[in-house]
């Protein structure tokens, strides 16, 4: 019998649960709406004792920022959230506590990163990139084969670009920062500028040139700052798939020819692409954390 690992995808809507060896092994699912700290991880610690099934390790990917210093007395906390009732949350010390097997905890971008380079699209790969355009924009980053961290992690949706207020007036959304990235061109702000929910909007509507636009500046941004070997686009907003040709050719625009490498000319096709998890890259990859946690205790 394989071992098994738990894995939990953390969000702000839903806390995602599973129990697996790897994609092709998954031997239980959950979704668990998020209401208040205390009862959702109530209900995730019960899941996981139901199952009956006993795990090695498990996986937390979660929406941030995160404290994720092993030093810190903060450790394993969601840090300045501005999801109401979620601020200086402690995630791992409970979850540990409660299932008495080591815990691995990093964010849910990270973590979609990790999975998409042991299962998916970044598979053989050892700098790449996985970014999720949705309900907010975040990315996760492997850099030498190792998950990128510095001073806490990356907070590649809060990254500033240029704004022409002329073709675009909408001040931005940005709790933080107006008009950020995530300020910009997270799903929640094409409702807000355009009125409409964006999955209704047909694909010559003017809210996607500036979504390209956006997504594009953000990425020869990581290009020429990480070099990463792959881009993965993941999260709602990418689920309109006839995005994917218009980001790599206005990506092809902006970088002008300057980095040369057939990866952004004739390659660009496999450069910028959909994670292969789908939708379960990020519980997927706290299930590929969780199998690292294992190896290190």
């Amino acid at each position: 019998m394989a071992d098994l690992y738990g894995g939990v995808e953390a969000g702000g809507t839903k806390f995602n649960c599973i129990i697996a060896s790897g994609p092709q092994d998954i031997r239980a699912e959950a979704r668990i709406p998020t209401t208040t700290p205390a009862e959702t991880l109530t209900q995730v610690i019960r899941w996981f004792g139901a199952s009956g099934l006993p795990i090695r390790a498990l996986g937390i990917a979660s929406f941030g920022p995160l404290d994720l210093r092993r030093d810190s007395p903060t450790y394993g906390y969601i840090t300045t959230t501005p999801k109401p009732g979620w601020r200086n949350t402690a995630l791992v010390k409970p979850l540990q506590d409660a299932l008495g097997v080591p815990v691995a905890f990093d964010t849910d971008v990270n973590g979609a990163a990790l999975g998409e380079g042991v299962w998916g699209a970044a598979r053989g790969l050892h700098t790449f990139l996985y970014l999720t355009i949705g309900t907010g924009i975040g990315g996760g980053a492997v850099v030498n084969g190792q998950l990128l961290h510095g001073l806490t992690h990356p907070e590649m949706g809060h990254i500033r670009l240029p704004h022409d207020l002329q073709a675009d007036p909408y001040p931005g959304a940005c709790p933080f920062h107006g008009d950020c990235f995530e300020g910009l061109a997270s799903g929640p702000t094409l409702w807000a500028r355009w009125q409409q929910d964006p999955a209704t909007l047909p694909p010559d509507h003017p809210a996607w040139r500036l979504e390209v636009r956006y997504i594009a500046l953000a990425l020869v941004n990581y290009i020429c700052v990480l070099s990463p070997q792959r881009i993965i686009l993941g999260g709602g907003v990418m689920d309109s798939h006839f995005l994917f040709p218009r980001i790599r050719a206005e990506v092809q625009q902006l970088l002008n020819g300057y980095i040369a490498h057939e990866a952004l000319g004739a390659g660009i096709d496999r450069y910028i692409v959909p994670p292969e998890l789908g939708a379960r890259a990020g519980v997927l990859g706290a299930v590929a954390l969780a199998m690292q946690a294992a190896q290190a205790s």
